[in-house]
């Protein structure tokens, strides 16, 4: 799970939609209507915000990260 966000997010390329879409995919995988009651979400509005076709607020993000049981982490770049 954490290894297929990680992939997702290099691939990315900073389209958050692409992003929401590859959490989606996990939240899917996992179960949404549960992940939505962990995340304090209704499950029609997780779809919404998973769905790949709109970048969701960085809010729900990390609602959903850790309704998942992942920790986001920040790194330096090096270029």
């Amino acid at each position: 799970m954490a290894a297929y966000l990680e992939a997702c997010l290099e691939e990315a390329d900073g389209d958050a939609a692409f992003v929401a879409k590859a959490l989606g995919d996990i939240a899917r995988a996992k179960g949404m209507a549960q992940v939505a009651r962990d995340a304090g979400l209704s499950r029609e509005s997780l779809y919404k915000a998973l769905s790949g076709e709109r970048s969701p607020s960085f809010d729900t993000i990390l609602k959903v990260i850790g309704a998942l049981g992942l920790k986001l982490h920040a790194q330096a770049s090096h270029t």
